[in-house]
C-alpha cells in the first residue's frame, strides 16, 4: 500500500511546541533549513531546506520529528467522575511524491503523532514505517489519514489513488478517490494523481466541540476548498495514549525508486494552523537529465512556424481587444473630457464586470464594485440603458453637470462612459456599507439592527443633501427617486444620497421640462401621477415616505391578510389619529429610541407625504425641524386617504387616465401609457 498517513495520538495538556503571544500551541516550518528536527533512517534536510524522507534506496524507512512533545487532552476533575476531552487541532503540510517512473511510485509517507520516536520494530513497504505484520492492527490507539497510491488487498483499499481515514489499523474506516471539490466550479469534484510529481497540500482539522475530523486535499496553489474530501464523526478523546506526544513524519519505500518530500509544515492546538507562505517553500529538484538541444535544422523551421503563429495570434488578439473595448465617441464630447472614462479602464477595474463584483441590481441597471489603479480609488460602476427618447448629448451634459455637485451627504458622481448608443456606464464613489435598504429589510444582512441614533443621523444627512440639490447649487436638481436603496452608507454609517440616473436639472425661476413619470411605486406624489410634472415638492413627498420607512422599518406598500395591501402612510396616519403614533416605530428597536425625535420624524413624514403639494414643507423647513428639534406642526386628520392614492398607483393610475380621456393599458407593474405621457420605470424592490 502506497500512501500518505496521518497518525494522531492524543494525550494530556502540557508542553508547547512553540508558544506565541495568543497562547496557542503552534509552530510553522517555511522549509526546514536550520530546523532542529529529530531524524533517523534515510531522513535528511537538503541544503535548500527540503525535507527528504526517502531516496531511491529500496525497502527502507525514515522518520523526522519535531523535538518537543505536545499534549492534546483536557482533564476535568470537577465532575463526579474524571473526564477527558480532546482539544481541537489543525495541521497543514505540503508534500510531493516523486518517482523515477511515470504513473508508478512506491509506499508513502505519514504525518505522525505518537508517544515515542522509536519505530525500530516497524516495517517498510505497505506498513509505512509505523506498524509491522505482527501489529498490523495497532496495539495502542491510533488515528491515520492515508494518501495511498498502491492498492493493497490486505487492507481492503478501494483503488490505487485514494485518501482514507484509519482508526486503530491501516484498514480505512472511510475512503474516497484522491481529489478535491473546486469552489470556483460550483463544488464540482476534480481528480488528483497523488504520484504526479507535483506538490500538493493536506489539511487535517479536528473540531473538539462537534467531534468531527475533516481531511482536505488540493493542489498547492489552490486555496483550501470549503468542502472537505473526508469528514468523520469520531471522539478522539477515546484514542488517548501517553502523556507526551511527538509529532513528525514517517516514510517507507518498497521496490520502486521514489522520493518522498515535505516542503513545509504548520501545526496548532486550539486554533487554526499558521498559514504557509508558499513563496518561501523550497523548490522540488528536477528529475532526470536536462533536455538536449535540438539540431539547428529542426529548430529553425519550428521557430519560424511558432513565430508566424504568434504573429497571427497577436493580430487576432488585437482585433478582438478593439471590438471588446469599443466605445462610442463623438466630437461634442471633447468638452467633457475629464469626466469621460475609457471602457477598458472600467472593464479592468471591475474584473470584466464579473458576478463576484456585483453589488446589486436595481430597476435601472446593475452596479459593480471596481478599483481604479491610477488613482488608487474604489468605485461603483452602474451600467444603464439610455432612454432613447432623450437626446444622448443632453443626457451626458446632465451627467457631467451632476458630477460637479459637492456635498458631504451626496454620493459623488465621478463621470461616465458610452459603450454603445444605448448603453452608458456611470461611475460613483464606492460606499463600503452598501445601501440603507439592505440594513432595513434584508434578513440576510449580517449587520445588527440599525440603532435609532444611526437612523436619525442618516435621515438628517439625506435631508441636508436634498436641500443642497433643491436650493444650494447653481441649478435646481430634482432627484426623482428617493428611497432607501438609493441611500448608501460609508465606513461610519453616514447616509449619502446617490443614484442620479433619473435626476433632472433646470434653471432657477423655470419649471423642469419633464414629460414622463419615473420613479418607484409607493414614493410617487399624486400630482406627479396626474400631470407627469416633477417639482421639488414631489421629491419632498418621496422623502416623507422615506422618513416613515426608516422610522418604522416597513416598506411603503406591503401585502396584508387575504391578499390585501397595507399602505405605510395610512398605517402611520391611523396611529396618529389614535394618539399612539410611537407604536409605529420599528419594534426591532425594542423601545430604545428618543421618543421626541421619533414622534417628530413620524409627524414630519406624514406632513411631507401630504396628498396636497401646498401642504408639504420645503426641504429648508424640514432641515430646520430636524436640526433644531422643533416639534413638527400638527398633521390635518381630515384629508383624503393616503391609501386610496397609493392604490391608484398600483392599480394603473386610473385617475390620470380618466382625466386625460385616453385608452388604458395597465401592466403588471401598474404602468398606463397615454401617448408618451406616463412611463413607470420601477415598481420598488
Amino acid at each position: 500500500m502506497l500512501g500518505l498517513l496521518l497518525v494522531i495520538l492524543l494525550s494530556r495538556p502540557g508542553g508547547v511546541a512553540s508558544s506565541l503571544d495568543d497562547g496557542r500551541r503552534q509552530f510553522v516550518y517555511q522549509g526546514f533549513a536550520g530546523a532542529n528536527l529529530t531524524l533517523d533512517g534515510l531522513a535528511a534536510v537538503l541544503p535548500g531546506g527540503l525535507l527528504a524522507l526517502t531516496n531511491f534506496t529500496q525497502q527502507t524507512k525514515a522518520h523526522a520529528f519535531h523535538p518537543a512533545p505536545i499534549h492534546f487532552l483536557v482533564i476535568n476533575n470537577k465532575s463526579p467522575a474524571t473526564t477527558t476531552t480532546a482539544r481541537s487541532f489543525s495541521t497543514s503540510f505540503v508534500f510531493a511524491i516523486v518517482s523515477g517512473y511515470d504513473g508508478l511510485s512506491d509506499h508513502g509517507l505519514a504525518f505522525v503523532v505518537a508517544p515515542t520516536t522509536d519505530f525500530a520494530a516497524a516495517n517498510a513497504g505497505q506498513y509505512l514505517g509505523l506498524l509491522n505484520a505482527t501489529n498490523g492492527t495497532a496495539g495502542s490507539p491510533i488515528l491515520a489519514v492515508e494518501l495511498d497510491t498502491i492498492l493493497t488487498p490486505e487492507f481492503r483499499d478501494i483503488n490505487s489513488n485514494h485518501v482514507g481515514i484509519d482508526l486503530n489499523s491501516l484498514v480505512s474506516s472511510q475512503a474516497k478517490p484522491a481529489g478535491y471539490y473546486a469552489d470556483d466550479a460550483g463544488g464540482a469534484f476534480r481528480n488528483l494523481s497523488l504520484n504526479s510529481r507535483e506538490p500538493m497540500r493536506v489539511w487535517v482539522d479536528y473540531d473538539g466541540a462537534s467531534r468531527t475530523l475533516d481531511v482536505t486535499l488540493a493542489p498547492v496553489h489552490v486555496p483550501k476548498p470549503r468542502t472537505a474530501l473526508l469528514s468523520e464523526a469520531t471522539d478522539l478523546s477515546e484514542l488517548m495514549a501517553a502523556d507526551a506526544m511527538y509529532v513528525g513524519f514517517s516514510a517507507s519505500s518498497g521496490v520502486v525508486s521514489t522520493h518522498h518530500y515535505v516542503l513545509g509544515w504548520s501545526f496548532a492546538v486550539d486554533g487554526p494552523a499558521p498559514p504557509l507562505d508558499l513563496s518561501r517553500l523550497p523548490p522540488l529538484p528536477r528529475l532526470g537529465p536536462k533536455p538536449r538541444s535540438r539540431a539547428l535544422v529542426v529548430a529553425l523551421p519550428l521557430a519560424t512556424a511558432s513565430l508566424a503563429a504568434a504573429a497571427l495570434a497577436a493580430g487576432f488578439l488585437l482585433a478582438w481587444r478593439r471590438r471588446r473595448f469599443a466605445e462610442v465617441r463623438e466630437d461634442w464630447e471633447h468638452e467633457f473630457g475629464p469626466h469621460r472614462y475609457a471602457y477598458k479602464d472600467l472593464h479592468r477595474a471591475t474584473g470584466g464586470f464579473r458576478e463576484r463584483n456585483l453589488l446589486g441590481v436595481g430597476g435601472f441597471g446593475r452596479v459593480y464594485k471596481g478599483l481604479l489603479s491610477e488613482p488608487n480609488l474604489d468605485i461603483a460602476v452602474k451600467r444603464v440603458s439610455h432612454d432613447s427618447r432623450q437626446g444622448v448629448r443632453e443626457f451626458v451634459a446632465e451627467v457631467v453637470s451632476i458630477g460637479r455637485l459637492r456635498h458631504r451627504n451626496l454620493v459623488q458622481l465621478l463621470g461616465y462612459c458610452r459603450r454603445r448608443d444605448d448603453e452608458l456606464l456611470l461611475v460613483y464613489d464606492y460606499m463600503p456599507n452598501g445601501s440603507l435598504e439592505k440594513h432595513l429589510h434584508d434578513p440576510h444582512t449580517p449587520a445588527s439592527i440599525l440603532s435609532w441614533p444611526q437612523r436619525h443621523s442618516i435621515i438628517k444627512g439625506v435631508a441636508s443633501g436634498l436641500l443642497y440639490l433643491h436650493e444650494g447649487w447653481e441649478k435646481v436638481v430634482l432627484h426623482r427617486d428617493i428611497k432607501p436603496s438609493n441611500v448608501l452608507l460609508d465606513e461610519q454609517m453616514n447616509g449619502h444620497l446617490g443614484d442620479f440616473g433619473l435626476a433632472k436639472l433646470h434653471d432657477r425661476g423655470t419649471d423642469a421640462q419633464t414629460t414622463h413619470v419615473v420613479g418607484t411605486m409607493g414614493y410617487l406624489a399624486p400630482e406627479l401621477v396626474r400631470t407627469g410634472k416633477a417639482t421639488p415638492l414631489t421629491d419632498v413627498f418621496a422623502f416623507g415616505v422615506f422618513l416613515l420607512e426608516v422610522a418604522c422599518g416597513r416598506r411603503p406598500i406591503e401585502h396584508g391578510d387575504h391578499n390585501s395591501r397595507v399602505v405605510l402612510v395610512d398605517w402611520v396616519l391611523e396611529h396618529h389619529r389614535g394618539g399612539s403614533i410611537l407604536e409605529a416605530v420599528d419594534p426591532r428597536l425594542a423601545g430604545k429610541f428618543d421618543m421626541e425625535q421619533a414622534a417628530l420624524v413620524l409627524r414630519l413624514g406624514l406632513l411631507c407625504s401630504h396628498p396636497l403639494p401646498d401642504a408639504r414643507p420645503g426641504m429648508r423647513k424640514v432641515v430646520q425641524y430636524l436640526e433644531r428639534g422643533q416639534p413638527a406642526p400638527d398633521v390635518p386628520l381630515e384629508y383624503v386617504s393616503y391609501g386610496m392614492l397609493a392604490l391608484m398607483q398600483i392599480e394603473g393610475f386610473h385617475s390620470h387616465v380618466m382625466s386625460k380621456s385616453c385608452p388604458t393599458s395597465a401592466t403588471s407593474v401598474g404602468a398606463v401609457s397615454c401617448g408618451s405621457s406616463v412611463t413607470v420605470l420601477s415598481q420598488g424592490r
